[in-house]
């Protein structure tokens, strides 16, 4: 059974102006080859196939028209919902997808053997069974209950996620025992776990109920295939806990890593090895740093993986020469017929004016709504208790918002 691990697609992501249409377009191309190449039984998305609950028009389009295009391939489809994607909107063409060898798991069921499916290799026979777990919101396991601390409320929705799992995996158990027992099991999930390395694209999802998950609270699958972390790892050194990572950097920090997805294999015995095969860069992004002077070789440097039809984008730190008022004016010339084009400028300070002039190098941007929040907090004279009591609110509202927009 050969199954291909991906996540993080982010569909519709628009970047600092820029679309990534095209970048997008050519991965799904890209993705279908490597199903036809090594011959894939099922290829997973664990989550965040789209950017917002509520994505473009066009995005929609790259995801039918993707479904379309992999059926002829015989290889079965199996979308998770992630924490960016509408519940509503994913399920909305469940029944629909279902015909076209695309199964959708939007979000926790109410039946939990609606979760659990049978995948299958190309002859027919079943393969794995899967354990499809997508983005888990607390209101999915967990009743609020009045007076809980923050730690509480952190260690209550970790052991429903965990029950959630094992409950599961149960399931699962005795559905193997009646395919005759030598199909492997595999899970899915969305989430952050213990140790695992995060980028600035992703935000933290358990808004202030569930940091990480430790990965002792996972069953004992033969594979477990994550999605949320954009870098691609192993979690805690284990070879089947894996995050595949998303296919294109979604952040200028995500700019110089080997972007992946997963080819996972399987037989009765459980796992027989993983094989990553590496995403070709769509879309040449880069980030240099230094002070203007250093700055003129790098940007010639990062120019030359570009082209006039496919210029880099650059995010250019400046540094010792920040202080300067035409900042943008000298940068430009620095690009000038250069196939080049600066999406963001930031000014680094000293160590001695950082505490005074750290935040004036951040916008809006760059900021998460609880980072906006919490810089707010910080110019209150408040004491520990009453911080922490103001962000438990404040969270509790942005659970509120999401549950009514879902």
């Amino acid at each position: 059974m050969r199954i291909l691990h991906t996540s993080d697609w982010h569909l519709g992501q628009h970047f600092m102006g820029k679309t990534r249409q095209a970048e997008h377009q050519a991965f799904c191309a890209w993705l279908i080859e490597q199903v036809h190449a090594h011959e894939v039984d099922a290829l997973l998305i664990a989550g965040d196939v789209f950017d917002t609950g509520a994505p473009p028009s066009y995005a929609r389009e790259q995801y039918n028209r993707f479904i379309v295009e992999l059926r002829g391939s015989g290889c079965e489809l199996v979308v998770l919902g992630g924490n960016h994607d509408s519940v509503a909107m994913l399920g909305e063409s469940k029944t629909l997808l279902a015909q076209l060898d695309t199964r959708v798991i939007p979000g926790v069921c109410a039946d939990l053997r609606e979760q659990l499916l049978v995948l299958h290799r190309r002859d027919g026979a079943p393969g794995a069974i899967l354990c499809g777990i997508p983005f888990i919101r607390p209101r999915d396991v967990l009743q609020s209950q009045a007076g809980q601390s923050a730690q509480n409320k952190q260690l209550s929705l970790q052991q429903a996620i965990q029950q959630h799992y094992q409950a599961l995996y149960a399931l699962a158990l005795g559905m193997r025992a009646e395919l005759g027992g030598d199909v492997p099991i595999i899970a899915t999930g969305h989430l952050t776990t213990v140790g695992a390395s995060a980028s600035e694209s992703v935000r933290e999802i358990y808004v202030g109920s569930l940091e990480a998950f430790p990965t002792s609270a996972f069953p004992p699958a033969a594979y477990i295939a994550l999605g949320h972390i954009h870098r691609p790892q192993k979690v805690g050194g284990l070879e089947h806990i894996r995050y595949c990572g998303s296919p294109i950097p979604l952040s200028f920090d995500e700019a110089r890593q080997q972007k992946e997805v997963l080819l996972v294999e399987l037989d009765g015995s459980g796992l027989r090895g993983i094989t990553a095969l590496p995403v070709p860069r769509f879309q040449p992004l880069l980030s240099v740093r230094g002070s203007l002077k250093e700055l003129e070789p790098a940007i010639v440097e990062a120019a030359q993986q570009g082209s006039s039809a496919l210029p880099v984008w650059l995010e250019v730190l400046v540094s010792t020469d920040d202080y300067l008022s035409d900042l943008q004016l000298r940068i430009a010339a620095l690009c000038e017929g250069l196939p080049v084009e600066v999406l963001r400028i930031r000014r680094e300070r000293g160590n001695a004016v950082a505490a005074l002039q750290g935040q004036a190098r951040e916008t809006l941007d760059e900021l998460s709504v609880e980072e906006v929040f919490a810089r707010r907090l910080e110019q209150e004279q408040l004491d520990a208790e009453d911080a922490q009591r103001l962000q438990t609110l404040y969270r509790g509202v942005l659970e509120a918002l999401q549950a009514d927009r879902d």
